[in-house]
């Protein structure tokens, strides 16, 4: 069953998931200043295809949804090297597509709203700093941390899980200064409360910072309460 339908505000569609702005860019249809037109206006006036577009935005949304329900999974018991390429392929791909467009979004809103909202300075400022962390912080756990992991489980080796597990400490004190900026971006935007004169893609903005951060509390929950606890075990 669809989630999403042609008689649908754009804005409203966006605002739900904000995953279909990069759908929209590509269609070239205006999510922001034209959000509150139904998406069949939108459809007639550039020509597209109708049934093609709808298609992209719900399966997005499904693989979005299904993406969610693998919390449910017992990754206490899940094998070792599963449970790093679902962090690698879920979590780190996650950040890896929407950093980017976070940042071009934080850009775009603080020069749009920036002389009307000084907090929206800091917002860039913060989620900057923690982009460059977590940049750094991915290379780090893929190619140290992780790779160790699956040499060990080849070689059963106690240098590989020794490599493994003498990065946990800096891992974590990187997840807390993440933790902390996170905290700090909801402080300064007041829980993600959008101002009255925000446009959409001031709203996007809010919406995808708030997806990050859910993103990020999970990702952190299957290393910090997980992955790391299950190393830490396999050493006794």
């Amino acid at each position: 069953m669809s989630t999403f339908n042609r008689n649908q505000k754009i804005g409203e569609i966006v605002t739900r998931f904000p995953n279909a702005a990069d759908i929209f860019k590509e269609y070239k249809i205006d999510f922001c200043c034209g959000g509150d037109r139904p998406l069949i206006a939108a459809i007639k006036e550039i020509e597209v295809n109708e049934a093609e577009l709808l298609e992209r935005i719900n399966s997005s949304y499904e693989k979005f949804r299904n993406n969610i329900n693998l919390k449910d999974r017992n990754w206490m018991e899940l094998p070792l090297d599963e449970l790093v390429d679902h962090i690698v392929n879920v979590h780190h791909g996650y950040l890896y597509e929407n950093l980017p467009k976070i940042s071009e979004l934080t850009t775009k809103i603080l020069r749009v709203h920036g002389e009307h909202h000084p907090e929206l300075s800091k917002v860039h400022k913060l989620f900057h700093t923690i982009k460059m962390t977590l940049d750094t912080h991915l290379i780090e756990e893929e190619t140290i941390q992780y790779t160790a992991i699956k040499e060990y489980l080849r070689s059963n080796s106690e240098v590989d899980l020794n490599k493994a597990i003498n990065i946990i400490e800096q891992l974590q004190d990187e997840h807390i200064g993440a933790g902390d900026i996170l905290k700090e971006l909801r402080t300064i935007t007041n829980d993600y409360d959008v101002p009255a004169d925000g446009c959409n893609t001031y709203r996007i903005t809010y919406a995808k910072l708030q997806e990050m951060e859910s993103d990020l509390f999970q990702h952190i929950h299957l290393e910090n309460n997980i992955l790391f606890l299950r190393l830490y075990e396999l050493k006794k």
